[in-house]
């Protein structure tokens, strides 16, 4: 095994990638979420919601593949079952099927969870002088500060 030498000390590396894989497990759940109310929404708002829906799992599948690739990078095995996402995850499933309106809030809560955890994850990361790192979290941030936004926007 070859001994990775990218200017961050080991422990600091080691907790980056841990605060990543909270982010993983949200991201994922978010995205599991999303999915879920895509194929099941229903009443007078489905096809603005089924679209917009799409829209957002669509670009967190990118995002799940990104943040893990990121982990991969600083030389720690990414999490990638069920079990591990439901332990490290901040975000609670969904087990019924909620009306229109409720997902939207359901939705809401779970990108302000994510910007949470980009937070958290940020100044580990900004501590370490990971700026890799830190230009991934920011960016995943700004895009869910948006997406909440437009959630909340919905309900108004």
């Amino acid at each position: 095994m070859t001994h990775i030498d990218i200017g961050i000390k080991e422990q600091d590396r080691l907790d980056v990638a841990d605060g990543l894989k909270k982010l993983l497990a949200d991201s994922y759940t978010l995205y599991l979420m999303t999915h879920n109310f895509h194929w099941n929404v229903t009443g007078p708002q489905f096809r603005e919601l089924h679209l917009m829906f799409e829209e957002h799992y669509t670009e967190l599948a990118v995002a799940v593949d990104d943040i893990a690739e990121r982990i991969r990078t600083l030389d720690v095995f990414a999490p990638g079952t069920y079990k591990a996402f439901a332990k490290l995850s901040s975000i609670e499933e969904v087990e019924e099927i909620p009306a229109a309106v409720d997902m939207v809030d359901y939705l809401t809560k779970a990108h302000e969870q994510v910007v949470k955890t980009c937070r958290s994850v940020l100044k580990l990361a900004q501590e370490a002088g990971d700026e890799s790192t830190s230009a991934l979290v920011s960016d995943r941030m700004r895009i869910h500060e948006k997406t909440a936004w437009m959630l909340r926007a919905i309900r108004r």
